[in-house]
């Protein structure tokens, strides 16, 4: 059974992470299967970019507690995301959550109906939004973000397009990302992957940094106590022993 559909329309090709059963959540199978997919997308010359989208009313739930990726996995697939030589779309329509904001800000452009809701939910189930920092902290408000790591509260599309998580948002996805691939299908391939790796060189150098610490944070926070009690009670539906 494939997590990822692939449609392509007019050298747009469209992958969508489709585990609804799992909210999308950020399996090891999920992130190998997408890293996979874009492979694909970089070696095929009749896609011009790449839309990232999802099927049922999660675009990605952050990382699968019962199947969580290689931490160094998932950092990979941040940076392909980043590297990829063909623009990266997001087009969300409904909620994301903890990994799936790394997955979405990784992307080059973001767009979301005002269906979607957001969250940095790390902190209460006892972690830190670690590596998704990476491709985060360089594209978004640093004092909104320490609002909403800290807090772990849910906001809307609005707010996460003022703070920078998102490009646009709207009522119809659709319609705000229409003028969008239309201009991506009337640039020039080779113009495109230049002007990419100009916007994403200050990421990069992030990732060249801070990867590797980010990473060891990430595995010494979820071996944790804390991580355990708080992934259980995430589990048991029951608020975590620490919330007063």
């Amino acid at each position: 059974m494939t997590l990822i559909g692939r449609t392509r329309e007019r050298a747009v090709q469209t992958l969508s992470l489709d585990s609804p059963a799992t909210r999308n959540a950020l399996s090891a199978s999920l992130v190998g299967e997408l890293a996979d997919a874009l492979t694909e997308c970089a070696k095929d010359a009749d896609v011009r970019a790449v839309v990232l989208t999802h099927t049922g009313n999660t675009f990605c739930a952050g990382a699968d507690l019962r199947d969580p990726p290689d931490p160094d996995a998932f950092v990979g697939l941040l940076r392909q995301i980043v590297e990829l030589p063909k623009p990266v779309v997001a087009r969300v329509t409904g909620h994301v959550r903890a990994g799936g904001l790394g997955l979405l800000t990784a992307c080059d452009i973001a767009a979301a109906s005002h269906e979607a809701t957001f969250a940095f939910t790390e902190v209460r189930i006892g972690v830190a939004p670690a590596v998704i920092s990476l491709p985060i902290i360089p594209r978004t408000d640093p004092r909104a973000l320490a609002r909403y790591y800290l807090t772990g509260e849910r906001f809307t599309a609005p707010e996460a397009a003022r703070i920078g998580l998102l490009t646009a948002q709207g009522e119809d996805v659709d319609a705000v990302l229409e003028p969008v691939l239309d201009g991506l299908r009337r640039a020039a391939p080779a113009a495109l992957a230049e002007t990419k790796a100009l916007l994403t060189a200050k990421v990069l150098e992030t990732f060249d940094q801070d990867a590797a610490d980010l990473t060891a944070l990430s595995a010494r926070l979820f071996s944790a106590a804390d991580a355990r009690e708080g992934m259980t009670a995430f589990l048991e539906r029951r608020d975590a022993e620490w919330v007063v």
